[in-house]
């Protein structure tokens, strides 16, 4: 997105406040908000998903979508005119009937891309491990919280392991075991289960729903497996925690 205003940019646990102008590069599975301090004079925006790049190129490495990453990047009027060139590009080619011109225009969004990367220093990419790891272990903990509650229309959770939280934030598994037990002193599928177990809890004293609906909504395949995980953790199935 290329924005002219004075807006104020929140993503992860950091805020940037943008007096002029800027590119941001924003990740769906990143909760960030964009806030008017003053007005939004003019901006431009594309968005695309993971399948525009299929066999194209793999956007996950590329840091400005990574959640340790520099997402905001204030612009100079020489590198806003720059950026606002390779809008217009875009502009030009979608409206156009080139038969490849999706093809060119993957390379303007890489093209763009690069634009903005280049502008960080090298020590840009040199933060602190402790910073690093409480920017990644706050957004696992907001991707987890944003599954519940679970009620009729937000039906079940998608996400159950640590690993498909890693997947969503575009790091390997083992770094988000290590920044969230280092963070929190809790092991990724410790604080999954906790959060798991608050839910299933609320559900069973405050829904209508069966012990089999709870389970499929929880993420359980086995109305079993479900009735194993809350006697591990409550010493007491289901049913009687629902009756007493």
């Amino acid at each position: 997105m290329f924005v002219v205003g004075d807006i104020k940019m929140c993503y992860a646990d950091k805020v940037v406040a943008i007096k002029k102008q800027a590119l941001f590069f924003s990740n769906p599975h990143i909760p960030y908000k964009c806030e008017n301090l003053d007005r939004i004079i003019e901006g431009e925006y594309c968005i695309f998903n993971t399948h525009f790049f299929h066999k194209f190129g793999d956007l996950g490495q590329y840091s400005v979508f990574q959640p340790s990453g520099t997402h905001v990047f204030e612009l100079t009027d020489i590198q806003a005119e720059e950026a606002r060139v390779i809008y217009e590009k875009m502009n030009a080619e979608i409206r156009s009937d080139y038969v490849h011109k999706y093809d060119v225009l993957r390379n303007l969004v890489f093209e763009l891309l690069h634009f903005a990367m280049k502008m960080q220093p090298v020590s840009a990419h040199d933060k602190t491990h402790i910073n690093a790891s409480q920017r990644i272990s706050t957004l696992f903990l907001e991707l987890l919280e944003r599954q519940f509650p679970i009620d009729e229309s937000h039906p079940s959770i998608n996400l159950r392991s640590a690993s498909d939280f890693a997947n969503q934030l575009n790091v390997h598994v083992n770094h988000l075991n290590r920044a969230v037990k280092e963070t929190t002193l809790k092991t990724t599928t410790q604080l999954i289960a906790d959060r798991i177990l608050q839910e299933a809890k609320i559900m069973l004293k405050h829904s209508k729903w069966n012990i089999s609906e709870i389970a499929y909504a929880l993420g359980f395949i086995e109305v079993t497996h479900f009735n194993n995980f809350f006697k591990k953790h409550i010493q007491q199935s289901p049913v009687k925690f629902r009756n007493n």
